[in-house]
């Protein structure tokens, strides 16, 4: 049994993921901005067992995440999925939302690792997660380009800050089965028919791509993309 933290594993992705790894027998603790969201999620995670438990954590306030996570260890894992979904149009633009998403993004995952950095078992691992708008911007991803293009300048750091500690990303693409695609069905067969697998990835797909980054102990430094080869 391992022992891991989510942080962002109230809903989609990072849901996905702890239910996942609570089904194998590892001890959670997941994180979402609301404490009674938290532990109603760790709650309907766990289904009645006793190794998840829930905390309030909100990454856009930096100096507030030691405190939150004090206490929490030994990990073994550091899954970090918390992401916030942002169109900021150079033309049209919001400084007080690129703030927010740079916060969260760059300064709060290095908040997160930093908090647990004594407590992260040598042999262990730490999974972010970016996007491929850092490769494929497109209008209004001036931000989430940029700050999911750090995320690939952050695995190279701290994974030499870090070491032995593992330190890698995912970078998915459109994830269909996720809550934001909900009803855009146009939007998922276009890009849809531009992969050449001829799918889109779901979220068991990047639930098997965070696990292997978290437990293949030569796997280090890795950006891994995971789109279906999306042209």
């Amino acid at each position: 049994m391992a022992n891991i933290v989510i942080i962002g594993g109230t809903s989609g992705i990072g849901r996905e993921l702890a239910g996942h790894l609570v089904g194998q027998g590892d001890s959670v603790v997941l994180t979402g901005r609301d404490a009674e969201r938290a532990r109603q999620v760790a709650r309907e995670v766990g289904k009645g067992r006793h190794h998840v438990r829930g905390i309030a954590l909100d990454l856009a306030e930096p100096h507030e995440i030691a405190r939150a996570l004090s206490g929490t260890g030994p990990v073994d894992h550091l899954v970090i999925t918390a992401v916030e979904r942002d169109v900021n149009s150079v033309r049209d633009y919001s400084v007080d939302r690129a703030v927010r998403l740079a916060t969260l993004k760059v300064v709060g995952y290095t908040a997160a690792v930093a908090a647990l950095r004594e407590v992260l078992a040598p042999t262990g691992s730490v999974v972010l997660f970016g996007g491929v708008a850092k490769d494929a911007p497109y209008p209004g991803s001036t931000t989430v380009t940029a700050v999911n293009g750090a995320v690939v300048s952050m695995v190279r750091t701290l994974s030499t800050e870090l070491a032995p500690v593992r330190v890698n990303a995912v970078h998915p693409g459109i994830v269909s089965d996720t809550p934001s695609w909900s009803g855009q069905a146009d939007v998922l067969e276009s890009v849809r028919s531009r992969t050449p697998t001829g799918r889109l990835a779901t979220m068991a797909d990047i639930v098997g791509a965070t696990v292997f980054l978290m437990h293949n102990p030569a796997v280090n430094r890795v950006n891994l993309t995971v789109d279906g080869g999306m042209v």
